[in-house]
C-alpha cells in the first residue's frame, strides 16, 4: 500500500507492505525520525530496552509498536512473524513495513516494523520494579522456559534469547510470555541440538547480564542471584525439554504409564498429538516419544465447552471452578458441556458483569475472576467456613480492585522507559 506514482525528483516513494492496510497507516507522521515523534501521536506505555528506537503510536482506536530498523531486517522480521503467527506460537502480531520513509532535509530514514501492541502485557523491568517478590522471578523463569521450549518445538531458532525481547502477561498468578523481537530469528523444520544449545548459552549470557543490570538498580532481591536466576532458567528449559521430548521405557505389562506420560504433558500445559509405540525384539518393551506436541490444553477445552478464550493458567483455574461446580451441584453424571454452559451463564458472566466499567482496564475479566476466587478462598479461611461467591465479588471489587494499577494501558504521553544503569549500545 502507498501513494501511487514515482515521487518527486526521483526520491523513492513511501510503501506501506501489509496483509491487511489500514489507511490510517498514512497519516502517521513518516517522514519524521521516529525519536522526534510528537506527543501527540504517541501512547504512553511502558517499553522495554532496545538496541533500536520504538514508540508506541495511536492507530484507528488502537495502539501499535513502531520499530526503525533496516528494510531487509524490517521485511524478513515481518515474515518470520507472520509464519511464527501461523504456528499458533506466543509472539507479537506484525501489521506493516514501512520503506522509502524521507526526511525533511530529503535525506532517506530507516523503514519501520508495525506490530500490534499485546494488551495487558508488561516488559520485564516493570514487572520487576513492581515490589517484586522473589517467588516472581521463578515464575518469569518458568515462563521464558516454556516460551523457549515452544519455540523451539516448532523449529525457531531465536539467536538473541532474553527478557528484554520478551513480553509478559499475567496468568492467574503466573505470566505467560511472549515473543517481541524476532530480528535474528530463523524457522526451520526441525533445529539441531548445537542451535538449541546456542540459544541456551546466548540465553544464559543475555539474563545474568538483564539480572545484574536490575540488581545495579535495586530492583532485584538481596536474596535473589542474577547468575543462579539465568541458571535455573536453562534448568527448567532442560527439565520441560526432556519431559517433552525424551524416550521412555516400559515393560509390556505396564502401558498404563503410557496415559501416566501423557498426564504429565497435560499437567504441564502440553498436548500429545501422536504417540510411536515400538516394542523391541523380544517383545517386553515400549518405546514412547512425543511425536507433536503444543501448549495450550486447559485453554482448548475451555474454548471448547464455554467458548471463553483465555490463558493457559487462567483456564486451569476456570476449569478447577467449573468441575468444583459440578460437583457442588453432584452433576458428575451429567454431559460436560451442559454443565459448563450452566456454570458459565450463573457463575462466569454475573461475575464479570458485577465489574464496574470504570475498573475493567485494571487486568483481564479471566484474570479478575481468578483473583476474585483466591480472594474468597482467604476470606474462607479466615472465617472458618465456606463464604458465598456473592459476598467475596463485593469485598474484592471494595477492597482490593480499586487499588491496583490499569494493565490495560498507562495514561499520560511520557514514553521515557525505566532507568538502567548501563546503557551501553542501548537506546
Amino acid at each position: 500500500m502507498g501513494p501511487p506514482g514515482a515521487a518527486k525528483g526521483g526520491a523513492v516513494p513511501l510503501d506501506i507492505s501489509a496483509a491487511r492496510p489500514d489507511p490510517a497507516l498514512l497519516d502517521l507522521p513518516w517522514s519524521t525520525p521516529l525519536e522526534d515523534w510528537p506527543a501527540d501521536r504517541l501512547a504512553a506505555l511502558p517499553r522495554g530496552i532496545s538496541r533500536h528506537v520504538v514508540r508506541f503510536a495511536h492507530l484507528s482506536g488502537g495502539i501499535v509498536a513502531v520499530k526503525e530498523i533496516k528494510a531487509e531486517l524490517a521485511r524478513n522480521e515481518y515474515h518470520l512473524l507472520r509464519q511464527l503467527r501461523r504456528l499458533d506460537l506466543p509472539c507479537v502480531e506484525p501489521l506493516a513495513v514501512v520503506t522509502g520513509r524521507t526526511g525533511a532535509d530529503g535525506q532517506p530514514l530507516d523503514a519501520c516494523l508495525v506490530t500490534r501492541h499485546l494488551q495487558f502485557s508488561l516488559p520485564y523491568r516493570l514487572v520487576f520494579s513492581q515490589n517484586l517478590r522473589a517467588d516472581t522471578a521463578v515464575r518469569l523463569a518458568d515462563a521464558l522456559a516454556v516460551l523457549l521450549a515452544r519455540l523451539h518445538l516448532a523449529g525457531f531458532f531465536w539467536g538473541d534469547v532474553s527478557l528484554s525481547n520478551t513480553l509478559f502477561r499475567r496468568d492467574a498468578g503466573a505470566f505467560s510470555a511472549y515473543l517481541v523481537d524476532a530480528e535474528t530469528g530463523e524457522l526451520h523444520d526441525r533445529l539441531s541440538t548445537g542451535q538449541r544449545e546456542h540459544d541456551l548459552d546466548l540465553a544464559q549470557t543475555n539474563i545474568a547480564g538483564e539480572m545484574m543490570d536490575l540488581a545495579a538498580a535495586g530492583y532485584l532481591p538481596e536474596e535473589l542471584d542474577p547468575i543462579e536466576i539465568a541458571h535455573d532458567i536453562i534448568e527448567r528449559y532442560r527439565g520441560l525439554w526432556q519431559e517433552l521430548t525424551g524416550d521412555e521405557w516400559f515393560d509390556a505389562g505396564e502401558r498404563w504409564r503410557v496415559d501416566e506420560r501423557i498426564r504429565r504433558l497435560n499437567a504441564l500445559g502440553f498436548d500429545v498429538d501422536e504417540l510411536a509405540i515400538t516394542t523391541d525384539l523380544d517383545g517386553t518393551h515400549l518405546r514412547i516419544e512425543p511425536k507433536v506436541v503444543d501448549a495450550g490444553h486447559h485453554s482448548r477445552r475451555l474454548l471448547r465447552l464455554t467458548g471463553v478464550d483465555v490463558e493457559e493458567n487462567q483456564a486451569r483455574r476456570l476449569l478447577n471452578d467449573l468441575d468444583s461446580y459440578r460437583a457442588a451441584m453432584d452433576r458428575q453424571g451429567d454431559d460436560e458441556a451442559l454443565v459448563a454452559h450452566d456454570w458459565l451463564t450463573r457463575v462466569y458472566e454475573p461475575t464479570s458483569r458485577r465489574i464496574p466499567p470504570e475498573l475493567r482496564a485494571k487486568l483481564e475479566p479471566a484474570e479478575i475472576f481468578h483473583e476474585i476466587l483466591e480472594h474468597r478462598w482467604y476470606m474462607a479461611e479466615k472465617v472458618g467456613h465456606d463464604v458465598p461467591i456473592e459476598d467475596a465479588i463485593a469485598d474484592y471489587l471494595r477492597e482490593v480492585l480499586p487499588s491496583k494499577p490499569d494493565e490495560q494501558s498507562v495514561l499520560g504521553t511520557d514514553t521515557q522507559m525505566l532507568p538502567v544503569v548501563d546503557k551501553g549500545e542501548m537506546r
